[in-house]
């Protein structure tokens, strides 16, 4: 076979697998992650870890966390690296997409609510649509 047809059937492969080892959180670790909505552009993810308790490894798009309670995480990704981190109740957090595992350390339950950005086509704030004149947005001045 010509190698100029290779490269783009092996890189058409590899993306395949990527998005086949992509571990979703609420299918992996349905006892830590539970589904609050989802659409084109949001997954919105309830986040709980009761004292001491580990995930496996897992996904997360790019997104925010909103902590609902005070907790003290270790998270540690797909390298090896390991992060501790302490959280604070109604704090919020930008994330990049990442792969990790959790663990709390803490006596204490963690609770927070994960937004997962899927992509980058929603409509800007305060722009004004069809769309979203029709739901009652408030109008840009």
């Amino acid at each position: 076979m010509d190698r100029k047809f290779l490269r783009p059937m092996v890189l058409v492969c590899l993306l395949g697998a990527n998005a086949v080892l992509a571990q979703d959180p609420t299918k992996v670790e349905p006892k830590h992650y539970r589904l609050a909505f989802e659409n084109e552009h949001v997954q919105v993810i309830y986040v709980h870890y009761g004292p001491h308790e580990k995930s496996v490894m897992h996904d997360h798009p790019s997104g925010v966390v909103v902590n609902i309670t005070d907790g003290h995480l270790r998270f540690t990704d797909q390298r090896g690296n390991v992060q501790e981190v302490s959280s604070k109740h109604g704090e919020a957090r930008w994330f990049p997409p990442f792969k990790h595992r959790v663990e709390n350390l803490g006596d204490t339950a963690y609770d927070g609510v994960y937004v997962g950005v899927k992509d980058n086509t929603s409509t800007t704030v305060g722009a004004v649509t069809s769309e979203n004149r029709e739901l009652g947005a408030p109008q840009a001045k």
